[in-house]
């Protein structure tokens, strides 16, 4: 497989710029592998392809404002830090992206919230990328919760409201770490959660931090000559125990998003069973792969040429895959983070 493989036309006006509402209303596209179907749905009708004794493992990572805007010293120049990863909570010391970067360099400090927080430069990173202390008295995310803005992605062209510290999160968001949403999670309203148990469907939580890398670029023509960025999972014990069980009693194991995918796929036992885990992986799924946990995939409609996208043609094949996007493009399905979904069974 080939970068190129992965390459489609998309219409602008088909990303979607803000969500369903309510956010189980989005359209559901399912792709059925057996008989190569495909069949348009509304989300709600996800519960129909679930049984008794099935599960659904979901991504209980966090999204957090991340974005921080805030003042250079002296020069009283607008600087943004993005906040991406926390090195040293004693320290409060973190890897930040900032902009514009030819303006910021080791030993400057920057000031948010009125000079309140401020942070200072002690390392470069990359060309963007930066070190960065911050003088924090108090709760650091409780801070940033109120002064930072949701980190949409950046083909969302308009500013993150207030509405978005909710829309960008999925309802069992609960492990801060996140700079970006595990975005098929978000399609699940608490109703729909509580009709898949009364239909004796377990659901159950793993925790994979989603990173930047979601969105950077695939630069090799050959696939396997690419690298991707890090991210931070748990696997807890309770999972484990309900997946395998499932496993076991020979029924379906749901999968909810690349992120959780992932997440899974990375803690594999030799007989082909999850096992609980936690720590960084760079597991990178693209065609051929031998999905060993994953049975059925809930995920969006993803960017052209993005890891994503491969991985969804991992699980369904690249051929049908590349028709089903055809065919949401030419019905006008909604795209990216805030678009409809499919069903990969």
């Amino acid at each position: 497989m080939k970068l190129s493989d992965f390459r489609y036309p998309l219409p602008r006006n088909l990303i979607a710029k803000y969500p369903a509402s309510p956010r189980d209303t989005a359209r559901l596209m399912v792709i059925n592998r057996a008989d190569e179907s495909i069949t348009g749905k509304k989300f709600t009708d996800v519960v129909q392809y679930f049984k008794k004794g099935d599960c659904l493992i979901v991504n209980e990572t966090k999204v957090f404002p991340a974005r921080l805007f805030g003042r250079k010293e002296k020069t009283n120049a607008k600087i943004e830090v993005f906040l991406l990863r926390e090195l040293n909570k004693e320290e409060n010391i973190w890897d930040v992206i900032v902009d514009p970067a030819r303006k910021v360099r080791i030993g400057n400090k920057i000031f948010f919230d009125d000079g309140k927080l401020w942070c200072e430069v002690i390392d470069n990173t990359t060309s963007r990328g930066r070190t960065v202390r911050f003088n924090v008295a108090g709760d650091f995310f409780k801070i940033i919760d109120r002064i930072g803005k949701m980190p949409l992605p950046y083909y969302i062209k308009r500013d993150p409201t207030d509405r978005d510290k909710e829309s960008y999160q999925t309802v069992f968001a609960r492990v801060i770490g996140a700079v970006a949403a595990p975005t098929a999670g978000l399609h699940f309203s608490k109703r729909l959660l509580a009709a898949l148990k009364r239909k004796g469907v377990k659901v159950v939580p793993v925790v994979l931090h989603v990173g930047l890398g979601s969105f950077r670029p695939v630069e090799v023509e050959d696939l396997t000559k690419h690298k991707m960025d890090s991210e931070y999972y748990e696997i807890p014990e309770s999972t484990v125990e309900v997946v395998n069980k499932v496993i076991d009693n020979k029924g379906t194991v749901f999968v909810a998003g690349t992120s959780t995918c992932r997440a899974v796929e990375s803690s594999v036992t030799t007989d082909g069973h999850l096992k609980p885990n936690r720590g960084w992986t760079d597991k990178f799924i693209f065609p051929p792969y031998d999905f060993k946990i994953t049975d059925r995939l809930v995920t969006n409609f993803h960017m052209p040429e993005s890891t994503l996208l491969m991985l969804a043609a991992a699980f369904a094949g690249r051929d049908l895959i590349m028709r089903a996007y055809k065919k949401a493009i030419k019905e006008g399905y909604r795209f990216f983070s805030y678009g409809d979904a499919t069903l990969i069974i």
